[in-house]
């Protein structure tokens, strides 16, 4: 018994360590492999790209050196790309007005999540070509603004194709949110509902409510015409995410709760999960929420 503990210290430590690294790097937030190793490569690639400039990646260009579908790409803050390992002949390209298939300014969204203290991996999330293949795929991103060597300020990226969704990247939509209305008020709900935002992605929608129920910012429609009743919404088996949600944050201004749904790829009920926070919109209450797939055990 006296050796358990001292091994159940170590490896906590061992797990911290992991999760942390000895960079600094807090990878904490992730439930998913992917999501951690795709950071971790990037970062390192940054690393590279500061302390060598564009040499540094070099490596990187060799078709054999890819992991896990990963490829590096860099842009300048003007949004000329100045490297591509998966497309090069995008080199040399000011791409700063290029939008994916949703109508989403690519350029912009990754100055906005790289400049966001909410979001400090920088991700962004939108549609891409696959290089090789001939149709669009839904595509995470994570982003680091780095200084080279010359002076320039850029910004180095790759991403994962068909991502998982983890809940940090639903929590970074809706706290960015709240932040936003604090900053601006009402003009911020148009701009938290346009479909072309940062807080719309995939099946990813911010939504914001008052106290009493009445919808500011819908969670499934374009618009508030329709005023469903959240607070008495249940999922499949019953259950009142948004009711127990608002209990929850009776001594706090956050919660999360877990519910069941269908899904058309499954026979079986599937595990959602709602984040929601508490903010102020003039002199009314309001919350502000996303709901996204549960992450699953690796």
């Amino acid at each position: 018994m006296r050796h358990i503990v001292p091994c159940m210290i170590l490896l906590l430590a061992l797990l911290a360590a992991c999760s942390s690294g000895k960079d600094g790097l807090d990878l904490s937030a992730y439930k998913y492999n992917d999501t951690r190793n795709l950071v971790r490569f990037v970062r390192t690639a940054a690393q590279k790209l500061q302390q060598r400039g564009l040499e540094g990646l070099a490596e990187y260009r060799r078709e054999d050196s890819s992991e896990n579908d990963y490829y590096l790409y860099v842009y300048d803050l003007e949004g000329v790309n100045i490297f591509h390992a998966g497309m090069p002949e995008l080199e040399n390209r000011d791409l700063r007005e290029i939008r994916d298939k949703d109508g989403k300014r690519l350029l912009d969204l990754v100055f906005e999540a790289v400049a966001n203290p909410e979001n400090p991996h920088g991700w962004v999330h939108y549609t891409w070509w696959e290089p090789g293949k001939f149709y669009p795929v839904p595509k995470s991103s994570c982003h680091f603004q780095v200084r080279l060597p010359d002076g320039r300020d850029a910004i180095i990226g790759g991403g994962i194709n068909y991502p998982l969704e983890e809940r940090e990247f639903a929590r970074i939509a809706v706290d960015s949110a709240v932040n936003l209305i604090q900053a601006k008020g009402d003009s911020a709900l148009a701009l938290i509902a346009d479909d072309e935002s940062s807080y719309n992605f995939r099946e990813v929608k911010v939504f914001a409510f008052k106290a009493d129920g009445t919808i500011l910012i819908s969670p499934v429609l374009s618009d508030s015409l329709y005023q469903a009743r959240l607070l008495d919404c249940a999922d499949e088996t019953g259950h009142k995410p948004f009711e127990r949600a608002l209990d929850q944050m009776r001594d706090q201004d956050r919660a999360w709760q877990i519910f069941l749904a269908k899904n058309r790829y499954e026979r079986n009920l599937v595990k959602k999960t709602l984040y929601l926070r508490r903010t102020r919109l003039g002199a009314d209450t309001i919350y502000v929420g996303a709901v996204t797939d549960l992450p699953q055990t690796p």
